[in-house]
């Protein structure tokens, strides 16, 4: 098998808890993840890995892949880890549960990058920012890179700072998207990594992957993306959603 997809799924979020389970136009959010990575066309196999019986019994009414896991893992990443642990596969790509609007195409094209190149161990997703109260939003992190679109940084905070005397009078600035892709070699390397000081800093569990000399590989996609983290996230989707 070449490429797997798992939705790591909890159901205790500190935000906003059952989020994953909250109704968006008469289905659970999970479900609008599962449906449109289900249409990825680089999948050989999608699972759903949960913690709660709560949200298992509502993904197995929309036919998903269940498999329930310890409710001891601290991060999403641990809890794919298990799931993929015993199966035969080359590419591990990570689902957020709370991202309803994820384009199956950035899974393809992910997958794809990894298994285009031996150089690549990790891959994710970033979108220009075209509404302005984003950039400064600490819900919303940003990303910058280098010239061959490796990460350099991600951040909450508005990257890069526009100093006063900047020759550059309109910058650019990216969202990342919480979707990424590993080896599944790279993969357990991650989970290994010890946690890191700007991971602790920032909240951004990626972070340890750059601290640790490691390289991710940014992707950029023309399709916008709304992650719920909070109650007021899933409003502002549910009005994108119905315009």
């Amino acid at each position: 098998m070449d490429v797997v997809g798992v939705i790591p799924a909890r159901y205790l979020s500190s935000r906003f808890e059952g989020k994953v389970l909250a109704d968006i136009l008469g289905k659970p959010m999970i479900q609008h993840v599962w449906e449109r990575a289900k249409q990825a066309l680089s999948l050989d196999e999608l699972i759903i890995a949960c913690d709660d019986e709560r949200i298992a019994q509502a993904c197995r009414k929309f036919r998903a892949k269940v498999v329930m896991t310890s409710k001891g893992h601290a991060c999403g990443t641990d809890r794919i880890s298990e799931v993929v642990n015993p199966l035969d596969v080359k590419i591990v790509v990570n689902i957020q549960a709370d991202e309803p609007l994820i384009h199956p195409t950035m899974i393809d094209e992910l997958a794809g990058a990894l298994l285009g190149s031996k150089d690549i161990v990790m891959a994710t997703i970033a979108k220009k920012i075209s509404d302005p109260a984003e950039i400064n939003d600490p819900h919303v992190v940003k990303v910058v890179t280098d010239k061959n679109n490796f990460a350099l940084y991600f951040s909450r905070s508005a990257i890069p700072h526009l100093a006063v005397n900047s020759e550059v009078k309109d910058p650019v600035y990216y969202k990342h998207i919480g979707l990424y892709a590993y080896t599944k070699d790279f993969l357990f390397t991650y989970k290994n990594l010890p946690v890191s000081r700007l991971e602790k800093t920032e909240r951004l569990e990626q972070l340890r992957v750059l601290e640790e000399g490691f390289k991710i590989k940014v992707i950029q996609t023309k399709f916008e993306t709304i992650g719920v983290d909070t109650p007021q996230d899933l409003k502002k989707l549910e009005d994108y959603l119905q315009r």
